[in-house]
């Protein structure tokens, strides 16, 4: 038995780690779970993973992972080639420093629980999308300030984690409406690395549960 990866097709985390399998030629089992219909509250899931979300990666030997950042790095040590973050210290810092603006400071004010939650609060949609663009937006500026000049991905002539993040932050802002007349760099990594069969394989629309 090989790597089985729960997964929804529309979660960014999800695409986090298709992406990364892709890259490494990982092969694994797609398992997906709807999101929207609650698959990820069932019991059976809920003993895989109490936080209720996806991705979770189980491993050949039934060992489950979850948390997409903590099972990028499994992902990265036991499969190092090719390395998700640079070996000198300080790059390999500038790096993570980026994808967590994505990861950490993003993300968890923008996902399906956050607007699930916003609409019980009786707000509306059109505050839902306000609440989503606009952190996304800041975020994104805030990104996009970090990355060095001239590069062809973020950080480089190849893929980090940071192009992981970005792509599958970026698949989110295009949803949500975000302005990408600021972001020419974001839209040209963004474009770069969607041509690579890597990330164009783990796009959201190509995944078999896409609806």
């Amino acid at each position: 038995m090989g790597l089985k990866l729960y997964t929804y097709w529309r979660s960014t985390t999800s695409y986090r780690v298709r992406i990364a399998l892709n890259l490494k030629a990982v092969a694994y089992e797609s398992h997906p779970v709807n999101l929207v219909k609650g698959e990820q509250r069932s019991a059976e899931f809920q003993a895989m993973n109490p936080g209720k979300g996806v991705p979770v990666l189980e491993l050949a030997d039934g060992t489950v992972l979850t948390q997409s950042l903590a099972i990028l790095d499994y992902l990265d040590h036991a499969y190092p080639d090719p390395a998700l973050l640079p070996g000198d210290p300080v790059e390999r810092a500038r790096v993570m420093a980026s994808a967590h603006i994505i990861a950490l400071d993003i993300h968890p004010v923008n996902n399906l629980r956050v607007v699930q939650h916003l609409d019980k609060m009786g707000h509306s949609k059109a505050d839902s999308v306000d609440w989503m663009v606009h952190w996304m937006t800041e975020g994104l500026t805030a990104f996009q300030a970090t990355l060095p000049k001239g590069a062809k991905f973020a950080f480089g002539d190849r893929p980090t984690l940071a192009d992981i993040c970005l792509v599958s932050q970026l698949y989110n802002g295009h949803r949500w409406g975000v302005d990408m007349a600021p972001f020419a760099r974001l839209t040209e990594i963004e474009e770069t690395c969607l041509a690579l069969p890597a990330f164009a394989k783990a796009r959201p629309e190509a995944q078999p549960d896409a609806e």
